[in-house]
């Protein structure tokens, strides 16, 4: 038996704390960012590219490759994610711990991207979980990735915890575990039903 445990509360105290101990709190997020890395298709490979000494985005304070979700502060999700996988996203999406940050990067995770129109693609990663930073390209270079980070990074600088913050960038997936049938698609539309003088 598994019990959810209840949304964050952010405590009065980090709600009212002066802007000198905000600034401060949210420089240490900004420079602190444990990835966990959703690779799925080619964007992956440029997702590596990016952490590797010609880029090297663990300079911008970014440290790739968590041990796991529960470790992490940023998902980074790159590539096709099919109607199966999305399951997946959104459980590991739900174990990593607040504050979270979600990069869709590439055009596969951003809109379902050359393959859009196939049944089985889901048609962009913010249909599961919320997204705080696109990165386009097909596939998107590993400089795209590095403005993508130092975006969010601008965002997190200027952030005030609250619960309310919190609640209204969840929307519809707060407080609650999703099923299956929301995060993914029928395969196969249902039969529309009898009409009622037949």
């Amino acid at each position: 038996m598994t019990t959810d445990l209840p949304l964050p509360r952010v405590g009065p105290a980090q709600v009212a704390a002066p802007k000198p101990m905000r600034l401060v709190l949210n420089w240490g997020r900004r420079y602190s960012l444990w990835v966990f890395n959703f690779g799925l298709a080619c964007c992956a490979i440029e997702f590596i590219a990016a952490s590797m000494a010609r880029h090297d985005f663990i300079r911008l304070g970014v440290i790739p490759f968590a041990p796991g979700p529960r470790q992490a502060d940023l998902m980074v999700v790159s590539g096709t994610v099919t109607d199966k996988m999305a399951p997946a996203i959104r459980r590991l999406y739900d174990q990593m711990p607040e504050p979270k940050y979600v990069i869709s990067f590439g055009a596969c995770s951003n809109s379902g991207g050359p393959y859009w129109d196939s049944y089985c693609v889901t048609k962009g990663v913010d249909q599961l979980i919320p997204v705080d930073v696109y990165v386009p390209g097909c596939p998107p270079r590993p400089e795209a990735l590095l403005q993508g980070i130092l975006a969010l990074q601008d965002r997190i600088a200027s952030e005030r915890p609250s619960t309310a913050s919190l609640r209204e960038k969840l929307g519809p997936y707060a407080g609650r575990r999703a099923t299956a049938a929301e995060v993914s698609r029928p395969l196969v539309a249902p039969p529309a039903p009898p009409e009622a003088g037949s």
